[in-house]
């Protein structure tokens, strides 16, 4: 391969006017990317995996755009390193299309929402961006969980014992009952991106194996679901969802999109409700 640095400058050529240089030509416009809904999506510095996801989901749905901004974040998730954030939320909404219309602006954090709480995350969305609406984990998946018709989970996680208490009590300060969890406990960000399909599908049959509760949901942007999502459903006999997986689904349904793609499962068979 040439090295480019030691490539010849190009010689300077004499000033001329263009022998053509046409100005105001004529143009018409369409609806531009995004026709069906505009959706923009907040990420953490350190999430390999939210945005790979809801592409995944998109995949199917040519006119839905996403528009992505990162917020920085400490990899040691911690209730204090995720409620550092709430400063950082308004910066980052703001630099996604500004002046452009969103139909959902999503932060793509599920601890970090119930850290902060949900619904002043998604005050934060709205009063920094103003999109049409605004979402976050915590929010999609109290709303997935209602459109499924869960009221006992198994809840699946890979954070610290600290944030495993707060997100159940959190759950069950919303009326959602958690007669079963686990956790891989891994609290660097960057390594629960890699857990990979098959401990997830071990785990996932594991809790759901236990008669008492509706379904699972796996919690975390980095821990990856959506491609094994219709899969697991299908061994474990109940519905399964998680966070960018819910996300992803009350996005769509907050922006007037139904699609039904099958191979994500029951929620995406479900409207908001």
């Amino acid at each position: 391969m040439t090295d480019a640095a030691a490539l010849p400058p190009f010689e300077p050529v004499a000033d001329e006017a263009p022998r053509v240089d046409l100005e105001r030509l004529p143009f018409t416009l369409d609806r531009g990317l995004g026709a069906a809904a505009r959706i923009g999506l907040i990420v953490l510095a350190t999430d390999g995996t939210v945005e790979q996801e809801f592409r995944q989901v998109l995949a199917s749905q040519p006119d839905v755009a996403l528009f992505q901004s990162r917020i920085w974040n400490d990899a040691a998730i911690t209730p204090e390193s995720l409620k550092a954030m709430e400063a950082r939320i308004p910066d980052c909404a703001k630099v996604i299309l500004p002046g452009s219309d969103l139909d959902c602006l999503a932060y793509g954090c599920t601890s970090a929402s119930m850290v902060i709480g949900p619904e002043r995350v998604r005050d934060l969305l709205l009063a920094a961006r103003r999109p049409k609406t605004a979402t976050n984990p915590a929010l999609a998946a109290l709303a997935a969980f209602r459109a499924l018709g869960l009221r006992r989970i198994a809840l699946l996680t890979p954070y610290l014992p600290s944030v495993n208490r707060m997100l159940r009590g959190f759950f069950q300060s919303r009326g959602v009952q958690v007669p079963v969890m686990g956790s891989f406990n891994e609290g660097d960000d960057p390594t629960v991106a890699r857990i990979d399909t098959a401990s997830i599908r071990a785990a996932a049959e594991r809790l759901v194996a236990e008669p008492d509760v509706d379904g699972l949901f796996v919690s975390c942007t980095s821990v990856r679901l959506v491609e094994s999502v219709a899969e697991i459903e299908t061994a474990v006999g109940k519905p399964v969802t998680s966070s960018n997986h819910a996300l992803a689904w009350h996005a769509l349904r907050l922006s007037g999109v139904e699609a039904a793609p099958p191979r994500l499962g029951a929620l995406f068979r479900c409207g908001l409700g």
